[in-house]
């Protein structure tokens, strides 16, 4: 394996290997799947009516201020959507190559700044580790802010990272690196607030705390790069504060932000320790390998290197463990340097023999490898059963992938994290996700009800006729049937379709006899076009989505 990667690592071969298994990874499904609820449905609709409006300095879904995040990813998203879509108003795979870009981005900086920090070979065996985590790959596929916060943050922790090294190497820091970790603040706070400035500030005052120094923050040049990095984000924050009358601040900073410190937001509480719980999973498969991570970076504590890591991670993940709302991509900025300790540990390991550690943490990363990964092979598998459907070829070969991996891990009783099983963690991984994402999910037609319902609708909506929906708010009917869609109850939709307001409802199942009887009180009656039924992954319940028109008026 060693002399083979060192091969890999030579000249150009890691960017383009890099390049591959991301697209590998990433495109899959992306013009296949639907708009998945409900962040990414809300970011595309937004992004799309300031297509609508010529509007790029407010947010808003529908007639609802999105007073939440800033306009750097939209406005990303709405360049992508302009070029590419075309005639389609309902395409939304361009917006999601702004997270396929960021995601592969992310990678090569991971290789370009762990083989400055360590070497090539760490560099490259850490950005692919992070490539075909399972957090990565989904965030990839999704038009939200995380896959393109990530190269902000490598590119922030990587440049802090030379400034830390340049000292203790007696070198001096290029402007062009401290002003690039000045500017990847800015950047980064254009795309999701304050969250990779939080990360660089902590993980800098621990390195300083620990080592009892502060000198090298000086090679950063602060005086120059801070106002560089307000510069960025300046202009679209006084227009914004502007036209929302102050508001954006008041509801980003006051509400969105704090209310996630201090509650659990959107009910998305869960109690500290969750995200290491997850990590099996969110981490998969790069979890085989976190054993020698952990062992690597006790033993080398003292190092430059792996303080460096150490204090990129724990901090931070100790302060989201504490925030009462988890989310499991918010931990996704620690993971570049999770998978460089892995890609580090093995490595090491290799050239020196495994490092000595607590017995029970050489076999509990690659059992937990294992189970998750049977687990998910098995689940691509049965996902269509669940549903009446039959299993898929690419299903199999799904868990084929994740079951061979996992009985070469566990071959003959003893279960290994070595770094000749690198190449099989890749295709376990690319297996389990290009046969997820790209062929399982996407006709998976009872778990898009969103989609089945807008094709009833399509198939039937004559020019110019508007829709109500009753009982059935999902941010993605609303960008697949169109911004004037109304989200209305029972009562306001029946008289708005008896006043020809509108010429469509859709009506959830348990709506439907409250909103018949509200029309047969205004004298009229509906006409059964159809129903569209699915499974509303967003509340947990199999739905009915029964469409109307307008058949007659009473006397």
């Amino acid at each position: 394996m060693e002399s083979i990667l060192d091969h890999m690592a030579e000249g150009r071969r890691p960017w383009l290997l890099l390049i591959l298994l991301c697209f590998s990874l990433f495109l899959p499904g992306i013009a296949d799947l639907p708009p998945v609820d409900r962040d990414e449905a809300r970011y595309v609709q937004a992004t799309r009516q300031m297509l609508e409006t010529g509007d790029f300095v407010r947010i808003r879904f529908q007639d609802e201020a999105r007073n939440r995040k800033p306009a750097g990813v939209y406005w990303l998203q709405a360049a992508a959507m302009a070029v590419l879509a075309g005639d389609d108003r309902t395409a939304v795979w361009p917006a999601r190559l702004v997270s396929v870009a960021g995601a592969t981005l992310a990678v090569l900086l991971t290789f370009g700044f762990g083989a400055a920090i360590f070497d090539r070979r760490t560099g490259l065996l850490g950005a692919g580790l992070l490539a075909v985590t399972a957090d990565l790959v989904f965030e990839a596929h999704v038009a939200t802010t995380d896959a393109v916060l990530l190269p902000a943050a490598v590119a922030a922790q990587g440049t802090l990272a030379l400034a830390y090294l340049a000292e203790r190497r007696h070198e001096k820091l290029g402007w062009g690196t401290a002003l690039g970790f000045w500017l990847a603040q800015g950047l980064a706070l254009m795309i999701k607030g304050p969250v990779v400035p939080a990360l660089s500030a902590l993980t800098a005052a621990t390195l300083a705390i620990a080592d009892r120094r502060v000198r090298w923050l000086a090679a950063l040049r602060p005086l120059v790069g801070l106002p560089l990095a307000i510069a960025v984000v300046a202009p679209w924050l006084v227009l914004i504060q502007r036209d929302t009358g102050g508001q954006f601040l008041a509801d980003s900073v006051g509400h969105d932000l704090l209310g996630k410190l201090i509650g659990a937001q959107e009910a998305h509480g869960a109690p500290p320790g969750s995200y290491l719980a997850l990590l099996p999973v969110t981490f998969w498969p790069a979890t085989l390998f976190l054993g020698p991570a952990v062992a690597w970076t006790w033993h080398s504590r003292k190092l430059p290197g792996s303080r460096l890591l150490m204090a990129w991670v724990v901090p931070f993940w100790v302060v989201l463990e504490l925030v009462p709302t988890k989310l499991p991509h918010y931990v996704l900025p620690l993971y570049p340097a999770l998978a460089l300790a892995a890609a580090r540990g093995v490595l090491t390991a290799a050239e020196r023999g495994p490092l000595r550690t607590a017995p029970w943490l050489r076999f509990v990363a690659p059992l937990l490898f294992v189970i998750v990964g049977i687990a998910l092979g098995a689940a691509v598998l049965a996902l269509p059963t669940l549903f009446g459907l039959k299993p898929t070829l690419a299903g199999a070969l799904a868990a084929a992938g994740a079951g061979a991996t996992a009985w070469q891990v566990g071959a003959a009783g003893r279960l290994r994290a070595e770094a000749e099983a690198a190449p099989s963690v890749i295709v376990a991984a690319l297996a389990v996700f290009v046969c997820a994402y790209g062929f399982v999910l996407p006709p998976l037609d009872p778990i898009w009800l969103s989609r089945s319902a807008a094709r009833l609708v399509a198939e039937t909506r004559q020019q110019g006729e508007g829709l109500a929906v009753v009982g059935y708010a999902e941010p993605s009917l609303v960008y697949l049937t169109g911004t004037d869609t109304r989200l209305d109850v029972a009562t306001v939709a029946a008289s708005e379709l008896a006043d020809r307001k509108v010429g469509l409802v859709l009506v959830a199942d348990g709506d439907d006899e409250a909103f018949r009887t509200a029309l047969a009180g205004r004298g009229a009656k509906a006409q059964d076009l159809g129903t569209a039924r699915g499974f509303d992954y967003s509340n947990g319940k199999f739905m009915a989505l029964h469409l109307y028109r307008l058949s007659g008026m009473g006397d």
